[in-house]
């Protein structure tokens, strides 16, 4: 049982690929008392293999170690309109009242054409990936079938999880084959400078308090700390340690609305103040972009209304990406509003 001031458990996951049903039971009833409690934890035994783990993380390493100049060359701003490729330093804010955030990220999907029915009808982060030219990267080629691989590996490992859940709802293992066919899902690699000493904690974030806004996200961590989460019982913010070759797994705010809050999407946030540089690379698992979400069975009594009406998954994930970013925006545009009377003041004196 998971209790208040708990981290997020390690879960053996192995347990869902044997013939131990006793195993099995323990870990559906481990993995629906975390989604009870704060909707984190962490799985060992899973199928994405070690090697390949390592593998992307390096590559993420030697993406951000590429210049500003050459990371812009695949800016998702510049390039694209789809949510592929390069995003500068202190582009979100997802915790209202915080600084823009001090990460800088590189978008990757399932790789469609522009032909893809998802492209032509703007669907949620769907389009072609933007890869560096071999100019920029000599061996892009392995990087792009690197990413390709890890990113199929996860989403494989996501729709597993999503059997485990609908178990821990008592409802038929393949409930949410439906919703996972055709699923959209954005992998993100992540770089997080260490935050400056002298920077003002209560404001400035590697990634500010927030929930995610799909339906399952897989976090590959590498050996910097840094991930907490909020514990609504002890008011405290739980650090996630890195453990090797584990993926920390958390609800996002569909399966919180879908489960009629009976599952709990929690405040996570990152604050990298380690003196070092820390690496991650979440997937968000959303789903097929067309599928109605409505309230789960066994998530409401006989006769009770539930607390939400039908959504769309694209229309419950792109709404939550377009706040963010653009409270981000609005933030430059009053800072720059706010720098313009000064530097017009300089210009006069030294005129």
């Amino acid at each position: 049982m998971v209790s208040a001031g708990d981290a997020p458990p390690i879960l053996d996951f192995s347990a869902f690929y044997s013939n131990d049903a006793a195993a099995k039971k323990k870990l559906v009833d481990d993995v629906r008392n975390c989604c009870l409690h704060n909707g984190f934890f962490q799985i060992t035994g899973h199928n994405v293999p070690l090697d390949l783990q390592q593998r992307i993380m390096t590559w993420n390493k030697r993406f951000f170690d590429l210049s500003l100049e050459d990371k812009m060359s695949v800016g998702k701003d510049t390039t694209n309109t789809w949510n592929r490729g390069y995003e500068l330093l202190k582009s979100q804010i997802l915790e209202p009242g915080t600084l823009p955030e001090l990460k800088e990220g590189f978008y990757i999907g399932d790789e469609i054409s522009k032909a893809h029915p998802y492209f032509i009808h703007k669907k949620l982060n769907s389009g072609p990936n933007m890869w560096p030219s071999s100019s920029v990267l000599s061996d892009v080629e392995d990087f792009k079938s690197t990413a390709l691989d890890y990113y199929a590996q996860v989403v494989s490992l996501a729709k597993d999880i999503l059997k485990v859940l609908a178990l821990t709802l008592d409802l038929e293992e393949r409930w949410f084959d439906d919703f996972a066919e055709g699923a959209v899902a954005t992998m993100r690699m992540l770089h997080y400078p260490s935050q400056p000493p002298d920077s003002p904690q209560k404001l400035t974030r590697g990634i500010g308090a927030h929930t995610d806004f799909g339906t399952i996200t897989l976090l590959l961590q590498d050996k910097v700390a840094g991930l907490q989460v909020y514990d609504y019982q002890t008011k405290e913010w739980l650090d996630v340690q890195p453990t090797p070759g584990a993926f920390v797994v958390n609800l996002g705010n569909l399966m919180m609305r879908w489960s009629n809050d009976k599952y709990i999407s929690n405040l996570h946030r990152v604050i990298n103040q380690s003196g070092e540089q820390r690496y991650s690379i979440p997937v968000f698992f959303s789903g097929n972009p067309d599928y109605v979400v409505e309230c789960l069975p066994n998530c409401r009594r006989e006769g009770e209304e539930p607390k939400y009406g039908p959504i769309t998954v694209q229309d419950a994930v792109s709404g939550s990406y377009k706040e963010s970013y653009g409270r981000a925006e609005q933030y430059k545009r009053e800072l720059a509003a706010k720098e313009a009377p000064v530097a017009q003041a300089k210009e006069v004196a030294v005129a």
